[in-house]
């Protein structure tokens, strides 16, 4: 899987007006709405959908860092099953920033993807999509240089405010999450959702995820394909397991 804009590859080299300029392009180029080419509804991961070869490819991908090297891990999934795993081991050349982040994993997550034989229908990224300051996330970032659909999954909101509380909110409960002043938007645009994707009965209380479109996908939809990628675990399956093959290449490496 290669670049279908190699313009928009993060260059850690830039300077930080540099980055913002690009990010503004990758904005403007993004599509917030669903061109996703599959149908939302036939994305799973139960086990009833493992042998079922119908089923959308969906890629995960996540990282672990070791000294000052980068592994990207990316792992597919068809239905239950795992289809294909891929990593690359990367040196990390700029420090993490907060809203820049594409710049620091970007490079290594691609060198990760162009392993994969495989052409994912849909990319889930640990990682903000359109919820950051400039509308332009990792998975947003990397969504439009792979022309694929793709949706950022993260563990803390980064800007934008949420519609209601976001403690102690029973499982399943969503809630928009809209641009503020932070956020190059219009005031109120929905940039993606609060998902309860996991909570106990009892303490210790469950953060929310911050679900948000990266490219090709429409907020609602991002959300909804994160409820049904999620197997009784807090993170997308998806994610979940390109965590825990980052973790296996880290001791590895």
């Amino acid at each position: 899987m290669r670049p279908a804009r190699p313009d928009f590859v993060p260059d850690p080299s830039d300077s930080k007006a540099e980055m913002m300029t690009l990010q503004g392009e990758v904005a403007e180029t993004a599509r917030f709405d669903d061109d996703i080419g599959v149908d939302p509804a036939t994305v799973s991961v139960s086990a009833e959908a493992a042998c079922d070869d119908d089923r959308p490819l969906v890629a995960g991908v996540d990282q672990a860092v070791l000294d000052d090297r980068a592994v990207s891990a990316v792992v597919c999934l068809r239905g239950g099953t795992v289809v294909e795993r891929a990593h690359a081991v990367t040196d990390l050349s700029v420090p993490y920033i907060p809203g820049f982040l594409s710049f620091r994993e970007g490079g290594p997550i691609l060198a990760a993807v162009a392993q994969l034989e495989s052409t994912p229908d849909i990319v889930v990224f640990d990682g903000s999509g359109r919820i950051h300051y400039r509308q332009a996330g990792l998975a947003t970032h990397l969504g439009v240089v792979l022309d694929v659909p793709s949706v950022g999954v993260a563990k803390r909101l980064l800007c934008g405010r949420v519609d209601g509380e976001t403690d102690g909110n029973p499982e399943g409960w969503r809630a928009p999450v809209r641009a503020d002043e932070a956020v190059d938007a219009p005031a109120g645009t929905v940039l993606g959702y609060a998902y309860q994707s996991r909570q106990y009965d009892s303490t210790p209380i469950i953060n929310p995820l911050y679900v948000s479109p990266g490219h090709r996908v429409g907020a609602e939809t991002a959300v909804d394909l994160i409820e049904r990628l999620c197997d009784g675990y807090k993170l997308p399956e998806p994610t979940r397991l390109a965590d825990g093959h980052a973790e296996v290449c880290k001791n590895e490496a």
